[in-house]
Protein backbone atom coordinates (compact mmCIF):
# COMPACT_ATOMS: atom_id res chain seq x y z
CA UNK A 1 0.00 0.00 0.00
CA UNK A 2 1.17 3.09 -1.21
CA UNK A 3 1.16 6.20 1.45
CA UNK A 4 0.99 9.82 0.30
CA UNK A 5 2.69 10.85 3.25
CA UNK A 6 5.60 9.04 2.30
CA UNK A 7 6.27 11.09 -0.85
CA UNK A 8 7.53 14.86 -1.45
CA UNK A 9 4.12 16.22 -1.24
CA UNK A 10 3.65 14.09 2.07
CA UNK A 11 7.20 15.41 3.35
CA UNK A 12 6.05 19.28 2.60
CA UNK A 13 3.32 18.48 4.81
CA UNK A 14 4.68 17.07 7.72
CA UNK A 15 7.68 19.81 7.68
CA UNK A 16 4.47 22.47 7.15
CA UNK A 17 2.36 20.70 10.19
CA UNK A 18 5.45 21.33 12.26
CA UNK A 19 5.88 24.94 11.24
CA UNK A 20 2.13 25.35 12.17
CA UNK A 21 2.83 23.71 15.73
CA UNK A 22 5.85 25.06 16.57
CA UNK A 23 4.57 28.84 15.02
CA UNK A 24 2.13 28.64 17.34
CA UNK A 25 3.85 27.95 20.46
CA UNK A 26 6.41 30.71 19.07
CA UNK A 27 4.30 33.50 18.22
CA UNK A 28 1.52 32.79 21.42
CA UNK A 29 4.32 32.84 23.50
CA UNK A 30 5.32 36.12 21.70
CA UNK A 31 1.75 37.69 22.15
CA UNK A 32 2.07 36.32 25.72
CA UNK A 33 5.31 38.21 27.06
CA UNK A 34 3.87 41.53 24.85
CA UNK A 35 0.37 41.69 25.86
CA UNK A 36 -0.08 39.84 29.21
CA UNK A 37 2.90 39.19 31.53
CA UNK A 38 4.39 42.82 30.43
CA UNK A 39 1.61 44.48 31.41
CA UNK A 40 1.52 42.30 34.60
CA UNK A 41 5.08 42.64 35.66
CA UNK A 42 3.94 46.35 35.37
CA UNK A 43 1.21 46.52 38.18
CA UNK A 44 3.13 44.17 40.83
CA UNK A 45 5.37 44.54 43.42
CA UNK A 46 9.01 44.00 43.26
CA UNK A 47 8.83 40.71 44.86
CA UNK A 48 6.17 39.34 42.95
CA UNK A 49 8.19 40.25 39.64
CA UNK A 50 11.17 39.09 40.77
CA UNK A 51 9.47 35.75 41.31
CA UNK A 52 7.82 35.53 38.20
CA UNK A 53 10.84 36.20 36.46
CA UNK A 54 13.10 33.44 37.96
CA UNK A 55 9.99 30.72 38.43
CA UNK A 56 7.49 31.56 34.99
CA UNK A 57 9.59 33.58 32.61
CA UNK A 58 11.87 30.79 31.81
CA UNK A 59 9.44 28.26 31.26
CA UNK A 60 7.61 30.17 28.91
CA UNK A 61 11.03 31.25 26.94
CA UNK A 62 11.98 27.73 26.66
CA UNK A 63 8.83 26.90 24.56
CA UNK A 64 9.47 30.71 23.25
CA UNK A 65 12.71 30.28 21.81
CA UNK A 66 12.31 26.46 20.82
CA UNK A 67 8.98 27.47 18.89
CA UNK A 68 10.84 30.22 17.00
CA UNK A 69 14.10 27.27 16.10
CA UNK A 70 11.51 24.41 14.95
CA UNK A 71 9.12 27.14 13.37
CA UNK A 72 12.64 28.82 11.05
CA UNK A 73 14.16 24.78 10.23
CA UNK A 74 10.70 23.49 9.19
CA UNK A 75 10.10 26.50 6.95
CA UNK A 76 13.41 26.61 5.62
CA UNK A 77 12.91 22.83 4.65
CA UNK A 78 9.86 23.82 2.67
CA UNK A 79 11.42 26.49 0.84
CA UNK A 80 14.38 24.20 -0.35
CA UNK A 81 11.98 21.96 -1.29
CA UNK A 82 9.32 24.68 -3.36
CA UNK A 83 12.48 26.26 -4.19
CA UNK A 84 13.98 23.69 -6.19
CA UNK A 85 10.83 22.83 -7.68
CA UNK A 86 10.36 26.10 -9.09
CA UNK A 87 13.93 26.72 -9.85
CA UNK A 88 14.55 30.15 -11.61
CA UNK A 89 10.98 30.84 -11.38
CA UNK A 90 10.83 31.27 -8.16
CA UNK A 91 10.50 35.02 -7.99
CA UNK A 92 8.03 35.31 -11.49
CA UNK A 93 4.82 33.72 -9.01
CA UNK A 94 3.29 35.27 -6.65
CA UNK A 95 4.31 32.81 -4.28
CA UNK A 96 7.84 33.62 -4.27
CA UNK A 97 7.03 37.34 -4.09
CA UNK A 98 4.66 36.64 -1.24
CA UNK A 99 7.18 33.56 0.49
CA UNK A 100 9.92 35.98 0.09
CA UNK A 101 8.04 38.82 2.52
CA UNK A 102 7.38 36.75 4.94
CA UNK A 103 10.46 34.43 5.30
CA UNK A 104 12.90 37.60 5.88
CA UNK A 105 9.92 39.15 8.20
CA UNK A 106 10.35 35.62 10.06
CA UNK A 107 13.92 34.85 9.60
CA UNK A 108 14.95 38.25 11.43
CA UNK A 109 12.58 37.74 14.06
CA UNK A 110 13.80 33.91 14.55
CA UNK A 111 17.34 35.88 14.79
CA UNK A 112 16.21 38.69 17.40
CA UNK A 113 15.00 35.65 19.16
CA UNK A 114 18.02 34.11 19.38
CA UNK A 115 20.76 37.24 19.09
CA UNK A 116 19.09 39.34 21.15
CA UNK A 117 15.57 38.69 23.37
CA UNK A 118 17.20 35.27 24.83
CA UNK A 119 20.58 36.47 25.79
CA UNK A 120 19.01 39.46 27.91
CA UNK A 121 15.88 37.99 29.27
CA UNK A 122 18.79 35.29 30.89
CA UNK A 123 20.56 37.78 32.43
CA UNK A 124 16.94 39.67 33.76
CA UNK A 125 16.31 35.79 34.62
CA UNK A 126 19.83 35.32 36.63
CA UNK A 127 19.29 38.83 38.24
CA UNK A 128 15.85 37.70 39.64
CA UNK A 129 16.84 34.42 41.08
CA UNK A 130 19.92 35.76 42.20
CA UNK A 131 17.74 38.51 44.67
CA UNK A 132 15.74 35.68 45.72
CA UNK A 133 18.72 33.70 47.13
CA UNK A 134 19.40 37.25 49.04
CA UNK A 135 22.27 38.60 46.83
CA UNK A 136 21.89 42.32 44.76
CA UNK A 137 20.11 42.49 41.64
CA UNK A 138 22.82 42.66 38.60
CA UNK A 139 22.80 46.51 37.40
CA UNK A 140 23.15 45.24 34.00
CA UNK A 141 19.53 43.35 33.85
CA UNK A 142 18.22 47.15 34.12
CA UNK A 143 20.03 47.84 31.16
CA UNK A 144 19.36 44.97 28.63
CA UNK A 145 15.22 45.09 29.69
CA UNK A 146 14.90 47.66 27.17
CA UNK A 147 17.13 46.46 24.44
CA UNK A 148 15.16 42.99 25.15
CA UNK A 149 11.72 44.96 24.52
CA UNK A 150 12.88 46.93 21.66
CA UNK A 151 13.41 43.64 19.73
CA UNK A 152 10.35 41.98 21.34
CA UNK A 153 7.98 44.71 20.07
CA UNK A 154 10.09 44.73 16.68
CA UNK A 155 8.74 41.11 16.52
CA UNK A 156 5.44 41.10 17.36
CA UNK A 157 5.15 44.79 14.43
CA UNK A 158 6.96 42.18 12.14
CA UNK A 159 4.41 38.74 13.00
CA UNK A 160 1.55 41.10 11.51
CA UNK A 161 2.64 41.29 8.07
CA UNK A 162 4.47 37.74 8.64
CA UNK A 163 1.13 35.68 8.98
CA UNK A 164 -0.54 37.78 6.10
CA UNK A 165 2.21 37.15 3.57
CA UNK A 166 2.41 33.37 4.59
CA UNK A 167 -1.51 32.76 4.23
CA UNK A 168 -1.06 35.37 0.75
CA UNK A 169 1.60 33.01 -0.61
CA UNK A 170 -0.71 30.27 -1.03
CA UNK A 171 -4.29 32.04 -1.29
CA UNK A 172 -3.78 35.17 -2.71
CA UNK A 173 -2.58 36.26 -6.77
CA UNK A 174 -1.36 39.08 -7.68
CA UNK A 175 -0.81 40.44 -11.43
CA UNK A 176 2.28 40.17 -12.99
CA UNK A 177 3.41 41.37 -16.58
CA UNK A 178 5.01 39.03 -18.63
CA UNK A 179 9.00 39.29 -18.34
CA UNK A 180 8.26 40.43 -14.99
CA UNK A 181 11.96 42.03 -13.21
CA UNK A 182 11.49 40.97 -9.40
CA UNK A 183 14.61 42.73 -8.61
CA UNK A 184 13.11 46.16 -7.74
CA UNK A 185 10.40 45.10 -5.86
CA UNK A 186 12.64 42.50 -3.41
CA UNK A 187 14.83 45.36 -2.89
CA UNK A 188 12.16 48.15 -1.59
CA UNK A 189 10.91 45.28 0.49
CA UNK A 190 14.10 44.37 1.77
CA UNK A 191 15.54 47.42 2.63
CA UNK A 192 12.08 48.81 4.21
CA UNK A 193 12.35 45.67 6.72
CA UNK A 194 15.97 45.62 7.09
CA UNK A 195 15.75 49.68 8.25
CA UNK A 196 12.92 48.54 10.93
CA UNK A 197 15.16 45.66 12.00
CA UNK A 198 18.20 48.33 12.78
CA UNK A 199 15.77 49.88 14.77
CA UNK A 200 15.57 47.20 16.69
CA UNK A 201 19.11 46.89 17.23
CA UNK A 202 19.74 49.92 18.23
CA UNK A 203 17.40 52.45 17.74
CA UNK A 204 13.91 53.85 19.56
CA UNK A 205 10.52 52.01 20.50
CA UNK A 206 8.54 54.83 20.33
CA UNK A 207 5.10 54.24 18.91
CA UNK A 208 5.40 50.26 19.36
CA UNK A 209 5.91 51.36 23.62
CA UNK A 210 2.61 50.16 24.22
CA UNK A 211 0.14 47.28 22.96
CA UNK A 212 -2.31 49.35 21.10
CA UNK A 213 0.70 51.14 19.04
CA UNK A 214 2.40 48.19 18.17
CA UNK A 215 -0.39 46.13 16.69
CA UNK A 216 -1.28 49.50 15.06
CA UNK A 217 2.42 50.05 13.76
CA UNK A 218 2.30 46.27 12.56
CA UNK A 219 -1.24 46.89 10.38
CA UNK A 220 0.47 49.65 9.47
CA UNK A 221 3.23 47.92 8.40
CA UNK A 222 0.65 45.37 6.19
CA UNK A 223 -0.35 47.75 4.41
CA UNK A 224 2.60 49.09 3.12
CA UNK A 225 4.28 46.14 2.12
CA UNK A 226 1.35 44.87 0.50
CA UNK A 227 0.83 48.32 -1.31
CA UNK A 228 4.52 48.39 -2.18
CA UNK A 229 4.48 44.75 -3.82
CA UNK A 230 0.93 45.21 -5.80
CA UNK A 231 2.40 49.35 -7.06
CA UNK A 232 5.70 48.09 -8.05
CA UNK A 233 4.63 44.88 -9.66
Amino acid sequence: MDFALFTQEGLIMILRWIHFFAGVAWIGHLYYFNFVQGAFLADVDAAVKNQAMAKLAPRALWWFRWGAMFTFLSGLGMLAIVGKDLAGDFFQTPYGIYIYTGALLGTLMFLNVWLIIWPKQRIMVNSALTVIGGGAANPEAAKVAPEALRASRTNVLFSIPLLFFMGASRHLGLNMPENFNPATVLAVVTILILLLEANAIKGKVGPMATVKGVIHCGLGLLVVLYTLIEVIV
